[in-house]
């Protein structure tokens, strides 16, 4: 049985899901996935939430290192990882993308962002390990 999330990964998620509406309702679908990560960023530091983007995570193998094995878009408060998109087709690729980044990186809570859909709820994937 998985053990519930700690209240400041609730805390972060409902964030998360908030920052995404507010700049789907402002922007809309249809623009570069950097506009949205500059945006979302923007609202995390408006929000006195803590994050690093492009976060390169080392992958192991054995004896084998690979410093840049993986990239996460935002890694909040060290806690939750987002990945952002902003493509028309969903591809189920994604969600083994990020279990296997919650996998490497030993986070429980994850979520698929793509803002181009035509409500942003339908573009909302919360992932628990």
């Amino acid at each position: 049985m998985y053990n519930n999330l700690s209240e400041q990964e609730e805390y972060i998620a409902k964030q998360i899901v908030d920052i995404a509406i507010k700049i789907h309702q402002q922007l809309g679908p249809g623009l570069l996935e950097s506009v949205y990560e500059k945006c979302f960023c923007y609202e995390l530091k408006k929000r006195g939430i803590s994050f690093r983007k492009q976060v390169q995570v080392p992958i192991y193998f054995d004896e084998l290192k690979i410093d840049d094995g993986l990239r996460l878009d935002i890694l909040i408060e060290g806690l939750v990882i987002v990945e952002l998109k902003a493509q028309e087709n969903y591809h189920p690729v994604w969600e083994a993308q990020l279990l296997s980044y919650l996998k490497l990186t030993q986070k429980r809570l994850g979520f698929l962002v793509n803002f181009h859909v035509p409500l942003m709820k339908q573009g909302i994937k919360r992932m628990i390990l």
